[in-house]
């Protein structure tokens, strides 16, 4: 540890430039992830601008309990079933997983297509966290 701590002190210019790097591809990453919105946020977007929920979870997840009036595209399927969201291309879409991270992919796909879509932040996790209604 004395060593890490020597190093940083002979060469605080390359730590720094390090630092910069960091936080660039993190900026970058955040960005590309899209606008996450929090469970209260969503449920004000699908009352008030009618915003389509889309879980990209199996099958089987999406059996277990999901938002009321969810669509259900696995994200291995996403590409190809793009064309079922067409109907919805002027709404908000929110794009829910199991813990809101599977969602950043799925996002850039659906907004190089024109679509307004958001993550659920902290996704299907978070929502029942909150003990907020599911449909099973």
């Amino acid at each position: 540890m004395d060593q890490l701590f020597e190093f940083i002190g002979n060469h605080w210019w390359l730590v720094g430039i390090w630092g910069v790097f960091l936080a660039a591809l993190l900026w970058d990453n955040n960005r590309r992830a899209g606008q996450s919105v929090s469970t209260a946020q969503a449920t004000q977007l699908i009352n008030k601008e009618d915003a389509v929920v889309l879980d990209i979870r199996d099958k089987a997840d999406f059996g277990a309990g999901h938002l009321a009036n969810a669509i259900n595209i696995p994200y291995a399927s996403l590409a190809t079933r793009m064309n079922e969201l067409s109907a919805h291309k002027d709404k908000p879409i929110i794009l829910v997983c199991k813990t809101g991270q599977t969602v950043s992919m799925a996002g850039k796909m659906l907004r190089e297509k024109g679509y307004n879509a958001v993550r659920l932040s902290g996704g299907m996790m978070e929502w029942n966290a909150q003990n907020l209604p599911l449909v099973k």
